[in-house]
């Protein structure tokens, strides 16, 4: 039986240009079940008034850092580690929202496991509007092979990992890379020996993607996957399965590009969604998603007059 006293989570949320929806992000943090948290909110150079409401919320677990710089996620993000106070960390993107319950869920598996290093947790995606459109989540004796992490498949939603800050410490991001930072931090961690995840296949987190697939992005993403896998892809990935993973990267980007010329990059967006969602499911989440936009925040009065 899990001990319910659970540890403190440092909470780390990155965000640029997110006034849409920061606010929501925050209160998805506010609303959680376990509420030993401290919440990080690093700005990387935001031009709208996303840090003006980052700065009113008025919460001594609420921390506030901004340098007026624009260092990219993979900085930001090994910034939020060092400065995180707790011995267990996890993050979120400033456009998605997350069930009330994902933190404690999370947390109780990483005590159950202390083999483990990170949690991760399935995904719900939502309509940029908050329509939830499909689930995609891992099977209850999920596997990760060396194929799949190579092809960006092997079911670790970025955003959804918690989890212990000495591993993130040890397996820093790679700032130099433009995108698909995470993939790059699994194949090196898993190069190394040192990936030991496990998926809750439950929809904990609620994921805003419909600015995610875009030729663009894809592409780049593409791109810089080929560069993880001849740089960093090595002990546990045999010469055979990197060949294989660069061939696959190929073919996708020729499959985006056609399909971009045609005009059909829905084509994509539907297939990440093969699953769908049942109703019952859909209310629970529309319920979540309700329960956390009503939540009343405090906000620094002052602050917001100064800024009125």
């Amino acid at each position: 039986m899990v001990d319910k006293a659970l540890p403190p989570v440092s909470i780390g949320l990155p965000f640029y240009n997110s006034e849409q929806f920061l606010l929501d992000a925050i209160k998805s943090v506010f609303a959680q079940t376990h509420q030993e948290w401290e919440l990080i909110l690093v700005d990387d150079g935001s031009t709208d008034k996303s840090l003006d409401i980052a700065r009113s919320i008025d919460d001594p677990r609420v921390r506030v850092y901004s340098d007026g710089k624009n260092k990219r996620l993979a900085t930001r993000l090994n910034e939020i580690n060092s400065l995180a106070k707790y011995d267990i960390v996890a993050r979120m993107d400033a456009d998605d929202l997350m069930d009330t319950d994902r933190i404690r869920k999370q947390l109780e598996c990483l005590m159950e496991h202390p083999e483990l290093d990170l949690v991760g947790t399935g995904v719900c995606s939502l309509t940029d509007d908050g329509e939830p459109v499909g689930i995609r989540c891992v099977s209850p004796n999920h596997h990760i092979t060396e194929k799949a992490l190579l092809a960006g498949q092997a079911g670790i939603v970025h955003a959804s990992i918690l989890g212990r800050k000495e591993w993130f410490m040890r397996n820093r991001y790679r700032e130099d890379l433009p995108k698909s930072q995470d993939t790059n931090l699994w194949i090196r961690s898993f190069s190394q020996d040192d990936l030991n995840i496990a998926i809750i296949p439950e929809p904990l987190y609620y994921y805003r993607e419909d600015g995610n697939v875009t030729a663009n992005k894809l592409l780049l993403a593409y791109r810089v996957g080929r560069i993880s896998i001849r740089e960093d892809a090595k002990g546990r990935f045999t010469n055979r399965v990197r060949t294989k993973g660069l061939m696959a990267l190929y073919a996708k980007s020729s499959a985006v590009t056609l399909l971009n010329w045609l005009g059909k990059m829905d084509v994509i967006r539907r297939r990440r969604n093969q699953q769908g969602i049942e109703a019952a499911e859909k209310a629970k989440v529309l319920g979540e998603i309700q329960t956390v936009q009503a939540l009343q925040l405090p906000v620094n009065q002052a602050h917001m007059a100064e800024k009125s």
